[in-house]
């Protein structure tokens, strides 16, 4: 969970500071759609920045596999979303608009097993009641 934890942390830092650039760094280079993209990958990059906290709080205090299976698809899928999307508006490249449902779908499936991960949190928490 030290990695996760880790990863998590720069992950919501990064994402209030790309978050900040893209409001005043960016609003005079790039056109409103391609902004739009940027802030569509800071607010997934956000989002998913506290469903880790919340796994990394929930990890330590009953580690489940499948928890940490979950933060690591979800890391992965930041990386390819919100990182293919912020390389996208930099560069131009729409090629790279091919990446970001790859990491659409590694959210999916992490949020997924998420939810299997806290079906099996609760049902341990009733056991030790």
């Amino acid at each position: 969970m030290k990695t996760i934890a880790i990863f998590t942390g720069l992950s919501g830092f990064l994402a209030v500071a790309l978050g900040a650039f893209g409001a005043h760094g960016l609003r005079a280079s790039v056109s409103p759609e391609m902004l739009g993209v940027w802030q569509t990958a800071v607010l997934y990059q956000m989002f998913h920045a506290l469903v880790l906290l919340a796994i990394v709080l929930a990890g330590s205090a009953q580690p489940l596999p499948l928890l940490k299976k979950a933060a690591w698809l979800l890391m992965a899928g930041t990386l390819l979303f919100s990182g293919s999307l912020y390389v996208l508006v930099l560069s131009g490249i729409r090629a790279l608009g091919m990446v970001t449902p790859v990491g659409g779908v590694l959210f999916m499936l992490g949020w997924l097993l998420l939810s299997f991960a806290l079906v099996q949190w609760v049902a341990r928490s009733r056991k030790e009641d």
